[in-house]
């Protein structure tokens, strides 16, 4: 191995020393504001601010990384009242939470939609969401163009 390269390991919390899981521990905290202050976090965590500080930069949840976490969905839908309105009850109603939404003006009796969607709390797959959403009357086509 390079030393000039990094790897990264998912590592399951049981084998972790108690210094990076109590790290996280902080951090969270300190994201939800539990706590003010690295100080006050390390403290409530039992933890020492020099161990905080040495792993701080270095372990993370998987989930924070962002993987999965939002998609990018690209869709063509007919130009009918509520087609887009039952595309977005459609995603809410497989626990998904859309945070933009980018419409072109019809053209051909249709339109060109992309939107962000957060997919962490979905209940089914990414692939069962597109399916019911192709599945609606007036949408004629949705595909994932991107994830991060």
């Amino acid at each position: 191995m390079s030393s000039k390269r990094r790897c990264f390991y998912l590592v399951a919390e049981d084998i972790m020393p108690e210094a990076m899981i109590k790290t996280v521990q902080v951090k969270d905290m300190l994201a939800r504001g539990e706590a003010n202050t690295v100080h006050d976090a390390v403290n409530l965590a039992g933890l020492s601010r020099s161990a905080f500080y040495k792993y701080r930069d270095l372990v993370f949840l998987y989930e924070e990384e962002g993987q999965g976490r939002l998609i990018t969905l690209s869709l063509i839908l007919e130009h009918r009242q509520g087609v887009l309105s039952a595309v977005l009850n459609a995603i809410a109603k497989h626990g998904g939470n859309i945070i933009t939404i980018n419409q072109g003006i019809p053209m051909s009796q249709a339109a060109h939609l992309t939107m962000t969607v957060e997919v962490q709390h979905l209940t089914t797959s990414v692939d069962e969401l597109l399916e019911s959403l192709e599945k609606l009357q007036g949408v004629r086509k949705a595909e994932v163009v991107g994830y991060s």
